[in-house]
């Protein structure tokens, strides 16, 4: 346990409890502790139920998760074997459908199975624990380098505004909307950030303005209602925000109130920018429309944040996890490649 978030991995593998290690989301601010999961249930139920959430961090905790499956099968059958393990991949993969990280993980470590045909089970899992962590470290140098992109796009002293949480605790570390922000905070560039609170989980309120406050920087919560208000006072210079997919033709799917965010944006002449590892961006998809929107349980809404239910009893609830903000309301995308305004340029191998 630890009580400065900034000293807590938001994901980790422990070796000697054969357990993935990840910080409870669901219980910030109100306290910072650890989980160690150790059954592919706990994992699923972790996924699904927000334990662990943001699409890096997602891809991260699957690809331990499937790792930790791979130890539970007892068999020298390489058939055997990679059968099981794709019943493990699929059954975690059904956790969440949104975030394409879930799936992209996953094919990764299938592909280890794949290509291991003729080794030794002991070999082939060394090979998936050596993947998942390789997927890990490349989560943190990528955002890192879309940190360092997205730098170019800003000058110190700037007012951001950033919506959902994009930032370390949804990623292995840096963010991908924050890591602008952890890194000019480095430089001394004193960004003014404003975090919507998105609802309805609040996690612009409970976790970006926890995160960022405790590194320091100068936060400032709105309620999403206000993001217009803000704006209109010349407060706001650019915005960032993470997705869960890009879709081919640029359109992009995040947290419900992001496509709002962006029409204010563009009302108000302000660069909206969205940061995206490129296994975000999903090739298979052509356009926003074709993307799987999930719907959350209408108790988030009604009841989640109250002593006692606010709504009628009996009323309808639309709950929509995510939007899709068409990609004519971006300005760019920001990937670890670069930062594309012509986002046909999205597919081209780097």
């Amino acid at each position: 346990m630890s009580t400065n978030i900034l000293d807590m991995e938001t994901v980790a593998l422990d070796d000697s409890e054969c357990a993935l290690v990840i910080i409870d989301q669901t219980q910030l601010p109100r306290r910072a502790e650890y989980l160690h999961l150790k059954t592919q249930g706990e994992i699923w139920t972790a996924i699904r139920e927000l334990q662990v959430r943001g699409a890096p961090a997602i891809g991260d905790a699957a690809a331990i998760g499937i790792y930790l499956a791979a130890l539970e099968i007892d068999t020298d059958d390489y058939g055997e074997f990679a059968r099981r393990f794709h019943e493990a991949a699929d059954y975690l993969n059904s956790s969440r459908p949104t975030a394409v990280n879930l799936s992209w993980a996953l094919n990764r470590m299938k592909a280890v199975v794949k290509n291991a045909e003729g080794k030794s089970i002991p070999e082939i899992r060394a090979l998936l624990r050596d993947e998942a962590l390789r997927i890990k470290q490349e989560d943190i140098d990528i955002c890192k380098k879309i940190g360092e992109h997205a730098l170019t796009l800003v000058k110190p002293g700037d007012g951001l505004l950033t919506h959902c949480n994009a930032g370390q605790l949804a990623t292995a570390k840096y963010g991908t909307a924050t890591a602008v922000m952890y890194l000019g905070h480095e430089k001394g560039y004193n960004f003014r950030i404003f975090a919507d609170e998105t609802r309805p989980l609040l996690q612009g309120a409970r976790l970006t303005a926890y995160e960022l406050s405790a590194a320091g920087m100068d936060i400032t919560l709105i309620c999403d209602n206000m993001a217009a208000t803000v704006m209109k006072n010349g407060w706001i210079d650019a915005v960032f925000v993470g997705c869960d997919r890009v879709a081919a033709n640029g359109d992009v799917a995040n947290k419900i109130g992001t496509s709002g965010v962006a029409i204010l944006a563009k009302h108000y002449s302000i660069p909206f920018y969205v940061c995206a590892p490129t296994s975000t961006i999903d090739k298979n998809t052509p356009t926003g429309a074709d993307i799987h929107i999930e719907q959350r349980p209408p108790e988030e809404v009604t009841d989640m944040w109250y002593k006692e239910r606010m709504a009628p009893k009996g009323i309808n609830v639309y709950n929509p996890a995510f939007d899709v903000t068409n990609h004519e309301l971006i300005t760019a995308i920001v990937t670890e490649e670069g930062i594309f305004s012509d986002f046909t340029k999205l597919h081209e191998e780097p």
